[in-house]
C-alpha cells in the first residue's frame, strides 16, 4: 500500500472500515463494528439470523504491526475455525506491506474473491483520502441524512475513515453520541450546531409502480424536507458551511437521443425532470445564505446491494438476461465507490459548487451493458426483455422515465476538476463489485480518466 504503516493502521482502527472491507456481492450485513482493535467486538449477520462475531484478541494487539481477531460466536464457531492475524510491515518511508494470514478449515478458494476485493478497497480508500488532504487537511464534523441507505453506507463510511466525524440524522430517538433526532417536517433549529458540511440523501425509492400515490410519496419526501433543512443549515449561527444534495440524472429527462449531457445542458421534461428541479430548486435557503451548495446529479449506481443490479444480477447469473428497449438506450452509470467519492470532494472541495453529473466517464448503450454484464458473470444474454415486463412493474410511466430511459449522460464539472475516478471502465468496475476481479484477462483501469 502507497500509505506509511501508521496511516494504514489507523485507517483500520477508525468506524467504517469493516463496512468499507465487506465485499457487496456477499448476504453479510455489519451489525456493529469493534470499537477497539485490541479487545472489541465485530458483528456481522449472516443469511438465517446466523452471527459471526468476531472478536479482537489482546495478546495479538501489537501496534501499528499487527491485531488479531478470531470467531467465537455459536453454532458457527462450532463448526469453523477462524483466527485472522493482520500484520502490517513497513517497505520504506511512505509504504506498507499488508499481510492476512487466517487460520481456517474454510477451502482457501473461497477467500480468494473476498481478499482480491479487500485489497483494491484499501488501496483505492487509502488513495482518495491522499487526494482529499489537497482540498484540506482538517477533520470535519459531517451530518448526513440516509446514512443507512445504500449510497449513505458508503459514504458515512468512507468519511469516517478518512478521520472526519458522521453525526447521523435519525428520525428514531437517538442511540449513540454521533445521532441526532431530525423530523423531516419540522427539522429542530440547533439539528446542526457545530456540524462544517450536511449530506442530504434521505428520500423514499424512485423505483416502483408510477402511481399518483407513489409519486406524490417520492416528491413529498425530497422537496419539503429538503427546504426545511436547507433553511435550518442557514440560520444556524455555528452551523454547516456546505449543503450536498442528492439529485439524479432524470433532471434530463428520459429521452433525449443522442445528446450529450452536460450539467450546463437544459432540463428535460417529464415526471422525474420536474422533480429532480424542484428537489434542487428546494435547496436554495441555504445557497442564498452564502454556503456553497452542491447538487449530486447520481447516474445509474452499480452494487449488488441494490439498485438496477440487484435485480440483474440473479437474472443474468441463471442466463435469463438481455437487453432492454433494442439494446439502443445510453445508460449512465457509476460504481457505489466512485460515486462515494464524489460525495467525499463535495463535502471538501472548495472549488465544487452547483449540479455535479456523477457518471463515469464512458457512458454505454444497453446492448454493451448487457453484454458486458454476461461476460463478467460467463453467461449467454440472448433473451430480449419485452417492454411488457417493466411496464407490469413500474406501470407505463416508470417504464419511460427508468427502464426505458435513454441518457447521454457526462461528468463534465468533474472532468475539469482533473477528478480521479476508481473504475472509469464498466468491465473493471463490475468484475470488482461482483468478485470477478482477475477472472476475464481485462486490461488494468488507467490512472484517473
Amino acid at each position: 500500500m502507497d500509505a506509511p504503516i501508521g496511516e494504514v493502521f489507523a485507517w483500520y482502527g477508525r468506524p467504517g472500515a469493516i463496512r468499507r472491507l465487506t465485499p457487496p456481492w456477499q448476504p453479510v450485513r455489519v451489525r456493529s463494528e469493534a470499537r477497539s482493535l485490541r479487545d472489541g467486538r465485530a458483528v456481522l449477520v449472516l443469511p438465517g439470523g446466523l452471527r459471526w462475531v468476531a472478536a479482537h484478541q489482546a495478546s495479538g494487539y501489537r501496534p501499528p504491526h499487527r491485531f488479531v481477531d478470531e470467531l467465537v460466536s455459536r453454532p458457527l464457531a462450532s463448526a469453523l475455525t477462524w483466527r485472522h492475524t493482520h500484520a502490517f510491515a513497513p517497505e520504506g518511508e511512505d509504504a506498507t506491506r499488508v499481510i492476512d494470514a487466517v487460520e481456517t478449515n474454510a477451502p482457501a478458494r473461497l477467500l480468494r474473491a473476498m481478499f482480491t476485493y479487500r485489497y483494491a478497497q484499501l488501496a483505492d480508500d487509502l488513495a482518495a483520502h491522499a487526494r482529499a488532504r489537497a482540498w484540506g487537511d482538517a477533520p470535519l464534523t459531517v451530518a448526513v441524512t440516509g446514512a443507512s441507505g445504500l449510497v449513505g453506507g458508503a459514504v458515512t463510511a468512507l468519511l469516517s475513515t478518512g478521520g472526519h466525524r458522521v453525526v447521523r440524522l435519525v428520525r428514531r430517538a437517538p442511540r449513540t453520541p454521533d445521532e441526532r433526532r431530525w423530523v423531516p417536517d419540522a427539522p429542530a433549529r440547533n439539528l446542526l450546531a457545530g456540524v462544517d458540511a450536511v449530506v442530504h440523501l434521505a428520500g423514499a425509492s424512485i423505483a416502483g409502480r408510477f402511481t399518483e400515490a407513489h409519486k406524490a410519496r417520492v416528491r413529498d419526501s425530497r422537496i419539503g424536507p429538503t427546504r426545511r433543512l436547507a433553511e435550518v443549515a442557514a440560520a444556524a449561527p455555528d452551523g454547516p458551511r456546505v449543503f450536498v444534495a442528492a439529485s439524479a440524472i432524470g433532471y434530463y429527462g428520459p429521452d433525449r437521443g443522442e445528446e450529450v449531457l452536460t450539467e450546463a445542458s437544459p432540463r428535460g421534461e417529464g415526471v422525474l425532470a420536474d422533480l429532480v428541479a424542484d428537489w434542487e430548486g428546494a435547496a436554495a435557503p441555504a445557497r442564498e445564505a452564502g454556503l456553497r451548495t452542491v447538487h449530486v446529479r447520481t447516474g445509474i449506481v452499480q452494487t449488488p446491494r441494490g439498485g438496477t443490479l440487484r435485480l440483474l444480477y440473479p437474472l443474468f447469473a441463471a442466463g435469463l438476461g438481455g437487453e432492454i428497449g433494442g439494446g439502443r438506450p445510453w445508460l449512465s452509470w457509476i460504481g457505489i465507490d466512485d460515486l462515494a467519492d464524489v460525495y467525499l470532494r463535495a463535502v471538501l472541495d472548495a472549488d465544487l459548487a452547483g449540479p455535479v453529473n456523477a457518471v463515469a466517464p464512458e457512458p454505454q448503450r444497453n446492448s454493451d451493458y448487457t453484454r458486458v454484464l454476461a461476460r463478467v458473470l460467463h453467461r449467454p444474454a440472448l433473451l430480449p426483455v419485452p417492454d411488457l415486463g417493466p411496464r407490469v412493474l413500474l406501470g407505463r410511466e416508470g417504464t419511460r422515465e427508468l427502464a426505458l430511459a435513454n441518457q447521454h449522460v457526462v461528468p463534465a464539472r468533474l472532468r475539469e476538476a482533473g477528478h480521479h475516478f476508481r473504475h472509469p471502465r464498466l468491465e473493471p468496475a463490475l468484475r470488482h463489485v461482483l468478485g470477478r476481479a482477475g477472472t476475464g484477462g481485462t486490461v488494468p483501469d488507467e490512472a484517473g480518466m
